[in-house]
């Protein structure tokens, strides 16, 4: 089946760019990090098509001894025919910038708007995701220098269902691509692959753990991120 050499295909495709990620931070200590990512979420599932979220996170960035940001994020989600699901997020973020001649905590909002497309292939689950997210920072004006940072993200994710197992491996691939009205930052510069697994206790929650690995390329001094995520979500229904 066509769906069955895609999935191969990609699969070959994410372990090609996970060897090549693990050469760089090999070859460039200095431009790599380790960052770990810790998020709450809670959803209330209004109806069979529509559910709310809110999630809390602290990401910690240098070798998780410094704060990278903080964020609070209201989502909404809804269920179109077809198994399409059309999705918005608004995110508050406080961002804390350890480089530069100014440094400190600065104030972004960001939001985002998804269109995603689930299907199954036997016990093999598949789920595509179209995303556009515009962030600009709060108190600053064009005139002053904040340009909208905006940008496409695609990304394909694969879970698969074990008999008689409850971790579930789930793997996915992601490629960014950013761009400016002026020109500048324009065409894909970062992917990222996550691979993970989630576990849920009745009546308590899921639990979630990924390992990721971000990587820039098409920019000068690209930089590789080792990312541990972990999350807990509850769901009002």
């Amino acid at each position: 089946m066509i769906f069955k050499r895609y999935y191969r295909r990609f699969i070959t495709l994410i372990v090609l760019f996970f060897l090549i990620g693990i050469n760089d931070i090999i070859g460039q200590e200095n431009l790599s990090d380790f960052k770990t990512w810790s998020a709450i979420e809670l959803k209330y599932e209004q109806s069979e098509n529509l559910t709310f979220s809110f999630q809390g996170q602290l990401r910690m960035k240098d070798d998780v001894s410094t704060v990278d940001q903080y964020f609070g994020e209201l989502g909404v989600q809804y269920k179109l025919p077809s198994n399409f699901r059309l999705g918005v997020g608004f995110r508050y973020i406080r961002n804390n910038d350890t480089n530069g001649n100014i440094q400190g905590y600065e104030n972004f909002f960001r939001y985002n708007i998804d269109l995603s497309y689930r299907h199954k292939l036997d016990r093999l689950g598949l789920k595509y995701r179209i995303r556009y997210q515009n962030r600009n920072e709060i108190g600053l004006s064009s005139s002053e220098g904040d340009i909208a940072r905006q940008r496409f993200r695609f990304k394909t994710t694969f879970d698969y269902n074990i008999r008689n197992w409850k971790l579930d491996p789930e793997l996915s691939g992601e490629l960014f691509n950013g761009f400016r009205k002026n020109g500048t930052e324009n065409g894909f510069d970062k992917y990222r692959i996550s691979l993970g697994t989630s576990y849920k206790v009745k009546k308590i929650g899921r639990f979630s753990l990924f390992y990721r690995l971000e990587k820039e390329f098409n920019v000068t001094n690209p930089e590789t991120l080792n990312i541990l995520s972990f999350k807990y979500t509850y769901t009002i229904k």
